[in-house]
């Protein structure tokens, strides 16, 4: 199944527009995984270089296209063209039950700007548009405020604490009857 036919890319906010990753963006990618603010609550292992963390983790989008488990899309602003980050929809497993989640990873100088709010509300809004589930999750490290405002920014609450890849988490949750 071509992963146009099940989710799509191109999207567009006020300030973003959406792409499927390549593996050309390891290369712009690898700016992330030079700051250790950033990676501080990133839900990977981080590799011996950071050019070999970015290649990692775009491939991992890139098979989760390929096995229909969705994955996370460049964040392009639309006015400079910019590389701001990504976004997207996962399915993962969280206390034994598979879960439809909204991530977002922005470059440190992006910060601030509300892109990951912009963009997750657009992810959010498709997954329910698009009936891919009733309800749509964000797993976020309990020390993670940050992430944690954004996603009540945009109507999740947070549902309980858990654990997660071995990690103390939140497991915030949005409900589609609830999101506007």
């Amino acid at each position: 199944m071509n992963r146009s036919s099940y989710y799509a890319d191109n999207h567009e906010t006020e300030r973003l527009r959406t792409r499927f990753l390549t593996s050309d963006d390891a290369e712009v990618w690898k700016e992330f995984f030079m700051d250790q603010e950033a990676v501080k609550f990133f839900p990977m292992a981080i590799f011996d270089s950071h050019e070999e963390s970015s290649r990692h983790w775009i491939e991992r989008q890139l098979t989760r296209y390929a096995k229909q488990q969705y994955g996370m899309q460049a964040l392009i602003d639309k006015q400079s063209n910019a590389f701001v980050g990504m976004c997207g929809l996962m399915t993962q497993t969280v206390d034994d039950i598979v879960e439809l989640e909204v991530g977002y990873h922005i470059l440190k100088k992006y910060w601030g700007k509300g892109y990951a709010p912009e963009a997750a509300r657009l992810f959010i809004g498709y997954a329910f548009a698009h009936n891919l589930s009733g309800s749509v999750v964000s797993i976020i490290d309990i020390e993670n405020s940050n992430s944690q405002r954004v996603a009540e920014k945009n109507g999740l609450t947070r549902e309980k604490q858990t654990q997660y890849m071995g990690l103390d988490v939140y497991l915030y949750r949005i409900f589609d009857k609830a999101f506007n």
